[in-house]
């Protein structure tokens, strides 16, 4: 460890509730906390308990009273319609006043649940707003979610209002989202007693009053709002993450630690300041979007950009290296998942030399594990850092990377890096030991966790202990698996149901997509284990190829093989590489190894959620058929 870096690190597990109260200084507070840490009921600790805060304050308001008004705070750019817009931090505290009133107009108060189911449109941000404004919480549903999945968030949430759009546009089609939400309200028990609907120009839908009313219609006798004081401890929203059980999980932040650990992170892990424009390709409807489109930027006081695209086909496989040139862009934050479809469209970086990048100075991958092949190629490509951090939807922050506004650390190609200041990283073994470095186990993190990770589950406290805190006392199980090296560097590896095991040998999954994704012509690939009856279970590797590549499949296949027996070993057993068209996906991007190894081992399953095109699952199936898998 460098000198800078390691004592700030070290200073944060030794002494964190003084390394928090330092850090709390730099928000805004109606009543500073004297209490820093309460740890009377663990794992329920509760950071800052005694201050009192607003999360549209520190977003917005604070910036004005510090005289820069007039800064851009949000570009809004969509490629799908050609809209593209700017707004200050006092055009925006305008609309979220404005809009926080039109809520209070429909009997939304402090501690009520509003439901936004919207597209990437600044509406969606301002609604957002508008609930920290007046202390309602908000639970984002990613726009387009099946109608059922929508109504266990109503049902769960028990949400007086729900806000929406006449459709949302993906490449090529329109996604209308008023059936949807008709068909999630029949579904649920609990029924919301008012729907405001944003209609988008060229698409709007029939409402039915008095339930259903326009976003300018509630605007239309609206009084102008102003921040409420909240209890650090107050929630500020609920974001719902798919449960094993099909009960959602309703993942709780609370108040004042977002702000305060959200706020630090941006010049520390991200090395933003004010002056600087910042972008993260993502959704609203996830945690990358919560966090880092729209809460800690605005914490900061820089700009951020709202991108309604694609990082391919909208229109092209330069659609980022426009955004980036149009606006300056300092730092971008994206999954692996978007570098990889750039990759594979574009290999040789053709569009890319179409713009001006000379404002970008680095790259942050996150949501499912880089392999080192895209990260060297974004590298060759850009010329700037490329880093792969770990974080979570539970924490709401990364966990590990490299911080580049403490001190840089060198790049270890397929580790996510070192803990960040705040998490006492440890991987612990089944019988609950502390691994030895580079030994393969379960990564947790010691308790407290830091301020901004979630305090508990949304009316779920049991749930929140026996899923997270029960496996190992006194730790957050993270459910991913991995090593920490001589330096301190973490390896995640797989989820800890990824590792599979072949003829008693425990084996990563991450480890050998890494081998295969080596490959000259692999554009990405999933490895997953099918069950065996000899062996347990054995690793088939599914292969997706970069456009244009000329050589056949079986020899791709056959090079695949012969790379990871070279490279892992015989144990792997792995003799199975196929080569497929895509792979299933979540919509931020993840694939869908668990669902396609059930389809492999003939198991039931669930169609997932969060799957971004559920036609592929068939064309999976026909791939397995084919090439003798299942049979």
């Amino acid at each position: 460890m460098s000198t800078a870096f390691k004592e700030i690190y070290q200073n944060s597990i030794r002494n964190p509730e003084e390394f928090w109260q330092k850090v709390s200084d730099d928000i805004f507070w109606y009543k500073k906390p004297k209490q820093i840490l309460n740890k009377d009921n663990p794992p329920f600790y509760k950071w800052f308990c005694d201050g009192t805060t607003n999360t549209c304050y520190n977003a917005l308001d604070i910036h004005i009273d510090q005289g820069r008004g007039d800064k851009i705070a949000l570009i809004y750019d969509s490629p799908i319609t050609g809209n593209k817009k700017q707004f200050t931090y006092k055009d925006l505290k305008a609309k979220v006043s404005k809009f926080a009133g039109a809520l209070k107009n429909q009997g939304v108060n402090k501690g009520d649940r509003v439901i936004i189911y919207m597209p990437m449109i600044p509406e969606a941000v301002i609604a957002m707003l508008a609930c920290g404004r007046i202390g309602a919480i908000h639970s984002v549903v990613f726009g387009g979610f099946a109608s059922n999945e929508l109504a266990s968030r109503i049902d769960d949430s028990k949400a007086k209002l729900l806000v929406t759009a006449s459709c949302g546009y993906e490449p090529g089609r329109t996604v209308e989202y008023k059936p949807l939400v008709e068909e999630a309200i029949k579904l649920s028990s609990h029924k919301p007693e008012k729907i405001i609907l944003y209609q988008r120009e060229g698409h709007e839908v029939k409402l039915n009053a008095p339930k259903e009313i326009s976003w300018e219609e509630s605007l239309s006798n609206a009084k102008n709002e102003d921040c409420v004081e909240m209890n650090s401890n107050d929630f500020a929203y609920i974001l719902y993450t798919s449960g094993t059980t099909g009960i959602p999980k309703g993942i709780v932040r609370d108040t004042g630690g977002h702000i305060v650990a959200l706020k630090w992170t941006m010049k520390n892990i991200y090395n933003i300041d004010t002056d600087d424009i910042w972008w993260s390709a993502s959704d609203i409807g996830w945690i990358v979007g919560h966090s880092y489109i729209v809460y800690a930027p605005l914490f900061k006081g820089c700009t951020t950009v709202l991108f309604e695209g694609k990082p391919v086909g909208t229109p092209d496989a330069g659609a980022f290296w426009k955004i980036i040139s149009d606006y300056k862009v300092k730092s971008l934050f994206t999954a692996p998942t978007a570098f990889r479809a750039i990759k594979k469209e574009d290999p040789e970086g053709k569009f890319f030399s179409k713009y001006d990048l000379s404002s970008f100075e680095s790259l942050f991958l996150a949501g499912e594990r880089a392999d080192p092949d895209t990260i060297k190629w974004a590298e060759n490509l850009l010329k700037v850092p490329v880093i792969d951090h770990w974080w979570q939807t539970e924490t709401s922050w990364a966990i590990s990377s490299n911080c580049t506004g403490i001190e840089m650390q060198k790049t270890k190609y397929g580790s996510a890096c070192k803990a960040v200041p705040g998490y006492d990283v440890k991987v612990l073994k089944s019988d609950s030991s502390i691994a030895k470095p580079n030994e393969m186990g379960d990564i947790v993190v010691k308790l407290p966790l830091p301020p901004g990770t979630f305090p508990t589950l949304w009316n779920a406290d049991e749930r929140y202990k026996k899923t997270y805190m029960a496996n190992y006392n006194g730790y957050y199980q993270t459910y991913d698996a991995g090593h920490i090296d001589d330096d301190g560097y973490i390896w995640i590896m797989s989820r800890t149901d990824d590792i599979i095991n072949v003829a008693g040998h425990r084996l990563s999954t991450g480890a050998i997509e890494e081998v295969l994704s080596e490959h000259q012509s692999v554009a990405e690939c999933a490895v997953l284990g099918i069950a065996d009856k000899l062996k347990g279970q054995l690793p088939i590797g599914l292969l997706v190829l970069k456009a244009g590549v000329k050589k056949d499949n079986e020899t791709i296949s056959k090079e695949c093989i012969k790379m990871v027996r070279e490279k892992i070993g015989p144990v792997a057993a792995f003799k199975v590489a196929i080569v497929i068209k895509r792979l299933p996906k979540t919509r931020s991007g993840k694939i869908l190894r668990g669902t396609i190894r059930k389809i492999a081992d003939k198991e039931e399953y669930k169609m997932p959620a969060t799957i971004d095109d559920p036609a592929i699952l068939n064309e999976i199936e026909e791939d397995l058929i084919k090439n003798n898998i299942l049979k």
